[in-house]
């Protein structure tokens, strides 16, 4: 799992979700244990060792490194929501840019991808300092049984069953960040086409059947929607 969570932070810097050594990643163990990427190190430069094991509690297990700033925020998340086995935290730019949109509370669903990786609507939440334990605080308060929100102003937190979910949830939340941004500069008013609360749900249980290991796509389920 400790190469899994590298070879996962290398994929956010290929991705542009990160740069340098920001964001974080973490994972819970079957077995209760939380690994933890270290502070200010650079995911392509990081090995096994460099992993920081502890437990739900913040005591360190294993591991010499000085764990992520935001390890309180991430142990609140685990601690409050035991379905949750995975976090990420990035500074991804164009996911980022929609939270200084002014009133915008909320990221609206625009594109399938958003739907099937995030689960529906991404929440804005209110500022929070980086390090701070207000980052948990407000991704547990707003995630609800999506897998992502937007901290206004500083970043995104997304979370999953496992890693590779919360992983999707990042990349796609950006990707759907750059064709609203670039759909809302292109429109004379900002006004942009949105998808429906019923087709959102489409989307949501679409992918459920996404992968290997899973059921052919019932077709009454992707009938269109207007």
């Amino acid at each position: 799992m400790k190469k899994e969570i590298i070879e996962a932070g290398i994929l956010l810097d290929r991705y542009e979700l990160v740069s340098l050594t920001c964001g974080n990643l973490s994972v819970r163990m079957p077995t209760g244990e939380i690994l933890v990427t270290p502070s200010g190190m650079m995911y392509e430069k990081m090995v096994e060792d460099d992993m920081i094991v502890m437990d739900i509690d913040g005591n360190v297990i294993e591991g010499t490194r000085k764990p992520s700033s935001d390890t309180p925020a991430i142990l609140h998340i685990f601690r409050e929501r035991p379905d949750i086995n995975a976090v990420i935290h990035t500074h991804q730019p164009y996911a980022t840019a929609v939270s200084l949109i002014p009133g915008l509370t909320e990221f609206r669903v625009c594109i399938t991808a958003l739907a099937n990786a995030a689960g529906g609507n991404v929440p804005i939440t209110p500022y929070s300092a980086a390090g701070s334990i207000d980052m948990g605080i407000d991704t547990v308060k707003y995630v609800g049984n999506g897998h992502a929100v937007i901290l206004s102003q500083h970043g995104v937190m997304t979370v999953g069953k496992d890693l590779n979910q919360a992983l999707y949830a990042a990349v796609y939340l950006e990707e759907a960040a750059k064709c609203y941004l670039a759909a809302r500069a292109a429109c004379v008013n900002g006004e942009i086409k949105q998808m429906s609360d019923a087709q959102i749900q489409q989307m949501v249980d679409v992918f459920q059947y996404y992968g290997q290991g899973t059921a052919k796509i019932p077709e009454d389920l992707v009938k269109r929607i207007d």
